[in-house]
C-alpha cells in the first residue's frame, strides 16, 4: 500500500516527536524506526526527514548535538525539548480527534453499504 504524500507530510511532526520522546536519536535510526513502527508501509527518505528535523529545531521542539559513534563517525543526535513534549501532546490530541472522526464515519458507512456492494469487502481499521 502506498500512503499519500500529503498524509505522510501531515503526520511527520507527531511521528518524529514521538520517536524522540522514546529516546534521543540520529537521522538514519529515525528512518529505521519509522519503517519499523509502520510495518514497512512508510519508507521515509533523508530528503523528507531532515527538513522536518531542522524545522522542529528552529521551533525549539528539538535540540541537536554532535557525538562520535563507536565506528568513529560523527553523528548528529536529536532530542526532544520540553516545548517539543508539549507540542507532541497537542498533536496527539488533534490526531486522536481525526482518528475518532474517521472511525465514526467508516462505522456509519459500513452500516449503510449492502453486503453485496464491493466496498463492503474492504476491512475497516
Amino acid at each position: 500500500m502506498v500512503i499519500n504524500k500529503d498524509l505522510i507530510a501531515a503526520s511527520s511532526t507527531p511521528i518524529v516527536l514521538a520517536i524522540l520522546a522514546e529516546q534521543d536519536s540520529y537521522g538514519y535510526a529515525i528512518l529505521r524506526r519509522v519503517r519499523e513502527l509502520s510495518g514497512g508501509r512508510m519508507e521515509w527518505t533523508d530528503g523528507m526527514l531532515y527538513p522536518v528535523l531542522h524545522r522542529l529545531e528552529r521551533l525549539g521542539h528539538v535540540e541537536a548535538r554532535w557525538e562520535v559513534a563507536e565506528s568513529g563517525r560523527r553523528r548528529k543526535y536529536y532530542g526532544i525539548t520540553s516545548s517539543g513534549r508539549a507540542q507532541l501532546a497537542r498533536e496527539r490530541k488533534q490526531w486522536q480527534a481525526v482518528d475518532d472522526t474517521l472511525r465514526g464515519i467508516w462505522r456509519q458507512l459500513s452500516l449503510r453499504i449492502p453486503a453485496s456492494h464491493p466496498a463492503s469487502a474492504a476491512p475497516l481499521p
